[in-house]
């Protein structure tokens, strides 16, 4: 009987492509785009099976951490939770992971998953899993190669060679992004897209990628052996995982080893690259317009409108994306993937705070929304979860007024421990030691009006944490 799959899910990318709505505190990978679960979520669900499958691996960065926490825990399912000190590329992430699949059994069989694609078949998904599994285990490097929907130029693909067991075959070469004419000559030659998933036993993996950086892999064995807790977190010895050089797996291992092969697999898979692939996976009306949230089309054809805020009215246009949040709107060509990565590293620079983080900031206690602010002032909603609370703390800076609008709040200001319920408020001095949290069985929801000469999320002095943050 063959091994059980270690999934190793990769966690930690940014997912500036699909800009307003996915930004750097909360990346693509976390939001429902596709129904009410996230992309990491169906990633989870899709190798839930005990089965075929052991208990999962992610690997992400400490930004993410409690994201991750709180959608598994949406799922009731448990994983090891691998922390980034830093950002490496896909090489070292899987090197890590990997390291640590064997902690738990020397002869793991890992597969690597971006925690960001939709795969709209999973039986098919699965049966690719059973076939690479052979070839897995005998020492291949498998890597998943999707049959070609149409002629892309934003696919990697990959030239398949002779069969190797079954279905799978070795890898002839791989090849980058295509121009067009290319990308068409690559179909007719039966050439398949590169999804960018990966299964392996994790010491072939380690021994491939050592053959070509030694020094990497010793590092990123260092950071595993050296790793700690925090919390239910295995934290990567940060300066040895540093050292590794920062590259992606395929220049690291796959396009330099004898050993890569290659599983067709047709399973409706999507690396969800951009606004126009979100079009492509939507549900249209007559005139291909998809729309999630409020939208009117009149005149108006194969239109993508987003919006979590006011009604989209579009008349008389073709082709566009409109992406409306709260305190930002895009629109732009469906096609134009490039054009939107060079808007983003414009603003950036012109204006980075609507690219790092929405209005509405989540917290592993719950979530703040600024909701007015002038000069001295600002107004928050504030939810806390039942049973959470808040750091500890004290502001030098400003004063805070509290309101309970629903549940009751148990706060603290200094030598003070108070009960507060529904349309009861509360004031806390500048300088006051405070906290509050949630007793109750429901959410927690409560205006926060500050007042003061700076009112940045800086100006919080942390004196005791349930979650470790400095």
């Amino acid at each position: 009987m063959s091994k059980r799959i270690t999934p190793l899910i990769m966690c930690g990318g940014a997912g500036t492509r699909l800009w307003p709505a996915s930004r750097e505190g909360r990346p693509k990978q976390f939001l429902p785009l596709f129904g009410a679960r996230s992309t990491f979520q169906d990633t989870l669900l899709r190798v839930s099976d005990p089965a075929l499958f052991e208990r999962p691996i992610v690997i992400t960065n400490a930004g993410y951490r409690f994201l991750v926490v709180e959608q598994l825990a949406e799922l009731g399912i448990e994983a090891d939770v691998l922390l980034e000190p830093a950002r490496r590329d896909s090489g070292p992430a899987i090197a890590a992971g990997s390291a640590f699949a064997q902690t738990r059994d020397d002869e793991a069989v890992v597969l690597a998953l971006a925690a960001d694609h939709i795969v709209r078949d999973t039986n098919a998904f699965l049966a690719a899993c059973r076939q690479g599994l052979v070839a897995a285990e005998s020492g291949r490097i498998v890597t998943f190669g999707v049959r070609p929907e149409r002629a892309a130029t934003e696919y990697g693909y990959i030239n398949p060679g002779e069969a190797v067991s079954d279905q799978v075959r070795a890898v002839q070469k791989f090849v980058e992004k295509p121009d067009q004419p290319t990308a068409e000559d690559y179909i007719d030659k039966g050439y398949l897209w590169n999804s960018g998933n990966f299964m392996f036993r994790a010491a072939a993996l380690l021994d491939e990628y050592r053959k070509v950086d030694a020094a990497s892999v010793d590092a990123i064995a260092n950071a595993v052996s050296k790793a700690g807790r925090d919390l239910s977190f295995v934290t990567l010895d940060s300066d040895a995982f540093g050292s590794a050089r920062a590259i992606s797996i395929d220049y690291a291992v796959m396009e330099k080893t004898a050993h890569a092969a290659v599983v067709p697999v047709a399973c409706g898979w999507s690396d969800v690259g951009s606004w126009h692939a979100v079009w492509e996976l939507s549900n249209k009306d007559g005139e291909g317009n998809a729309a999630q949230g409020d939208a009117v089309f009149e005149d108006s054809r194969n239109c993508n409108v987003a919006t979590d805020r006011a009604l989209v009215a579009l008349e008389g246009v073709d082709d566009l994306v409109v992406v409306a949040t709260q305190d930002a709107v895009l629109v732009s060509r469906q096609k134009d993937a490039n054009g939107l990565k060079r808007l983003v590293a414009k603003l950036k620079s012109v204006a980075p705070q609507v690219t790092a983080d929405h209005l509405k900031v989540h917290r592993p206690w719950g979530s703040y929304q600024s909701v007015d602010n002038g000069e001295r002032h600002q107004v928050k909603r504030i939810i806390v979860k039942p049973g959470q609370r808040l750091s500890l703390q004290k502001h030098y800076h400003r004063s805070e007024h509290w309101i309970v609008v629903r549940g009751a709040a148990r706060v603290t200001v200094d030598d003070l421990v108070k009960t507060v319920h529904e349309n009861e408020s509360i004031y806390i001095p500048m300088g006051a030691v405070h906290r509050l949290e949630n007793p109750g069985k429901i959410m927690l929801e409560l205006i926060e009006v500050q007042t003061g000469s700076y009112l940045g999320e800086d100006d919080i002095i942390r004196l005791e944490d349930d979650y470790r943050r400095s």
